[in-house]
C-alpha cells in the first residue's frame, strides 16, 4: 500500500474508495498467503461481480485484466457475471485476459458488429459475428472454464418466468456456450428472444442490472464488484431508450417490460448506496465497487471507434491497479501514472490455437 494512506482510509487526493477497505485487504492477504480455491488460507467466500453492457464492457474486461496481472485470478471463490461482462469473466477464467480484451477494439470496432442501419430488422447486433470470434478468431476454452475451480455463474434473464436465473450447472461446451449468448441478448437491437435450455431467455441484466446481488445471494462475506459506467449521481428520469425498452419487453411477454423498469428504479437506489460503501463499507457483507471516474469518459454501449474503446480500456486498468495497490488515482488524471498497451506477436495452428510468437509480459 502507498505510505501516504491516511488512517481513515481515504487517500490524500481524494480516492473515492476507502485505501483499506475490507475487501480490498481480503484480497492482499489471499495474495499474499498463496490462497486459491483449491488451498483455501481463509473462511471467506470473496466473490466477483462482472457487469457489462455492450462494447461497455471493455471496461469490465481491462479491470479483469489488471486483476491477472495483479496475480488475483485465484483470490476469488467464484465470478457472477451478466451479458459481455459473462464472456470476459469466461475469458478471465481462461487467463492471458489482455489477449481477447483487444476483441473489443479490433473484432467489434466494425459495422459487421453494430450497425443501426439494420434497425428496422431487429438486428442492430450482430451476435452471431461475435461468437465467430470467440469461437474461432481468439477461441475461448468452454471446457477450460467448466472445470475452473473458481465457479463462473452467469446471468440469463427466464423470460416467462419473469426471473433471473444464474446458471452455473454447465453440462457441455454447448450448454455453456448457450448461456454465454442468452446472456448477451440484449433487448432491442436483437430480435425476439433466443433459447436456452428449452426455455425464451434474454440478456441477464434486464431484471438484475448488476450481478453484485447474485453474489450476496449466493452467501458471499465479500464482494468486488467491476461496474463499466463512470462513477456520478445515477439518473433520475428513464431515457427516452430506456422507455422504449420497456415497452419492446411489454410486447414480448406481458409484464416483462414493467419489471424492468422497477429493476432499473431498485438499482438506482442501489447505485446510491454502492458509491457510499465505497469509503463507508459499513457492516459485512462487505461490497466494494470499482469504476471509472467521474472525469473519465464514458464509453457508450455500441461504441465502435476504437480510440475511444482503447481510451476505456486504459482508464479501467489505471483504476483497478489504483484500487488493488492503493494509489491514488490523481496520479492518472496529473499523467503520473499511465496504463501503456504491451504489444506481442500471435500466430495459430491450424487447429485455430494461438502460439505466441513473442512472450507477452506482465508488469513487475
Amino acid at each position: 500500500m502507498n505510505s501516504s494512506t491516511s488512517g481513515t482510509g481515504s487517500a490524500p487526493g481524494g480516492t473515492p474508495w476507502s485505501t483499506d477497505h475490507p475487501v480490498l485487504e481480503a484480497l492482499r492477504r489471499r495474495r499474499e498467503k498463496g490462497h486459491s480455491p483449491d488451498a483455501p488460507t481463509d473462511d471467506l467466500k470473496i466473490g466477483l461481480a462482472v457487469e457489462g453492457g455492450g462494447i461497455r464492457g471493455v471496461v469490465s474486461a481491462a479491470m479483469l485484466c489488471a486483476l491477472e496481472d495483479l496475480d488475483l485470478i485465484s483470490s476469488f471463490d467464484a465470478v457472477y457475471s451478466a451479458s459481455s461482462g459473462a464472456i470476459n469473466s469466461a475469458y478471465f477464467l481462461n487467463g492471458d485476459t489482455w489477449y481477447p480484451l483487444s476483441i473489443y477494439y479490433d473484432d467489434l470496432a466494425t459495422r459487421k458488429f453494430v450497425d443501426f442501419r439494420r434497425v428496422l430488422r431487429g438486428q442492430i447486433l450482430d451476435l452471431d459475428y461475435a461468437f465467430q470470434v470467440v469461437d474461432s478468431v481468439k477461441p475461448l476454452d468452454y471446457e477450460a472454464v467448466i472445470d475452473s475451480p473458481t465457479k463462473l455463474h452467469v446471468a440469463v434473464t427466464l423470460v416467462d418466468e419473469l426471473r433471473t436465473e444464474a446458471v452455473t450447472d454447465f453440462t457441455s461446451r454447448a450448454d455453456l456456450r448457450a448461456a454465454l449468448v442468452a446472456s448477451a441478448w440484449l433487448p432491442v437491437a436483437l430480435r425476439g428472444t433466443t433459447d436456452f435450455r428449452g426455455r425464451r431467455a434474454l440478456d441477464g441484466g434486464v431484471l438484475t442490472p448488476h450481478p453484485y446481488r447474485l453474489a450476496l445471494q449466493d452467501g458471499c462475506t465479500h464482494v468486488l464488484s467491476l461496474s463499466t459506467r463512470p462513477i456520478q449521481p445515477p439518473r433520475q428520469k428513464l431515457s427516452l431508450s430506456q422507455r422504449y425498452a420497456i415497452r419492446h419487453l411489454n410486447r414480448i411477454r406481458a409484464g416483462l417490460g414493467a419489471a424492468h423498469g422497477a429493476a432499473i428504479a431498485r438499482y438506482r437506489a442501489e447505485r446510491r448506496t454502492l458509491q457510499r460503501r465505497m469509503a463507508e463499507p459499513g457492516e459485512a457483507p462487505f461490497v466494494l465497487d470499482i469504476a471509472p471516474l467521474s472525469w473519465m469518459p464514458q464509453v457508450k454501449r455500441h461504441e465502435i471507434d476504437s480510440g475511444r474503446i482503447l481510451a476505456g480500456a486504459r482508464g479501467a486498468y489505471e483504476v483497478m491497479y489504483c484500487a488493488i495497490e492503493g494509489r491514488d488515482p490523481e496520479l492518472i488524471r496529473a499523467g503520473r501514472l499511465r496504463a501503456v498497451p504491451q504489444l506481442t506477436m500471435v500466430a495459430k495452428h491450424e487447429d485455430g490455437k494461438r502460439a505466441d510468437v513473442a512472450p507477452h509480459r506482465r508488469p513487475d
